[in-house]
């Protein structure tokens, strides 16, 4: 008889066999539905990823650019290098970093993300913001999204960059707060406002949840929006959290209008 206990024998067995069973299961499993391309359709490696096309037309967001907001720049002036708007308007947020350009190729994804209900897409964006947002990930931050109005999350089912907050907060192993942030003013859309319109019209949208406020307060924030468009809701929120008395205050996006 050998020094093993049943349970022992039987769970060192379950152990061995457990990881070539789920990796048969997983080559069966996409046999029947083989991994596609978020994007066209076409057949992929891996789920939740692009084709090689699709993935060329995508314009990443990366050095150099920006010290402060990340817009990118032509030519490499210095890692510390700030970009003429930020020198002349110093920014609400501390640093910003986006993906991607908002353009054509983004666009189509971003918009079967936020308006068309396919969630799965939160994962590939967050694994995209990790990488541009590495900076931003340094110090202990808590993840914060742009809150959605009640009746506006209801229509859409969800609100996308909580989704976005909480695939960063599995990625990072920072932690994701969902209900400080509130949204206490129902507004029209933002799209087809100009720069100015968009500040009138998030005046007063946001504010910190009365009951929350020791947990915002003194700690640094990374915030989470889809698209940075004039900057207008990001700042708002910022401003929210900053009255709150939290500390420094970041910006992470997919993409942002460039």
């Amino acid at each position: 008889m050998s020094g093993l206990k049943g349970g022992e024998c039987s769970g060192g067995m379950i152990g061995r066999l457990g990881r070539p069973v789920l990796h048969l299961g997983r080559r069966l499993f996409d046999l029947v539905l083989p991994p596609r391309c978020k994007k066209c359709g076409a057949l992929v490696t891996d789920d939740d990823g692009l084709c090689a096309e699709c993935w060329s037309n995508l314009t990443f967001l990366g050095l150099p650019w920006c010290a402060c907001c990340g817009l990118p720049f032509d030519y490499d002036v210095g890692v510390d290098a700030v970009c003429g708007a930020c020198v002349a308007a110093p920014p609400v947020f501390s640093t910003a970093r986006s993906a991607l350009a908002y353009d054509d190729a983004s666009r189509e994804l971003i918009l079967r993300f936020k308006h068309g209900g396919d969630e799965t897409l939160s994962r590939l964006f967050a694994r995209w913001m990790m990488l541009a947002g590495e900076g931003l990930m340094e110090e202990p931050s808590l993840i914060v999204p742009v809150p959605l109005h009640p009746w506006r999350r209801i229509r859409r089912r969800f609100n996308q960059s909580a989704l976005l907050a909480a695939d960063l907060a599995r990625l990072t192993g920072l932690q994701s707060d969902p209900l400080s942030l509130i949204r206490v003013k129902r507004t029209p859309s933002q799209g087809g406002l100009g720069k100015a319109a968009r500040k009138v019209n998030v005046q007063g949208a946001f504010t910190i949840d009365p009951d929350r406020r020791t947990r915002i307060a003194g700690q640094s924030i990374l915030l989470i929006d889809d698209v940075w468009t004039s900057g207008a809701t990001a700042e708002a929120c910022i401003r929210a959290c900053r009255k709150a008395g939290s500390g420094p205050v970041s910006l992470l996006t997919v993409a942002r209008v460039l």
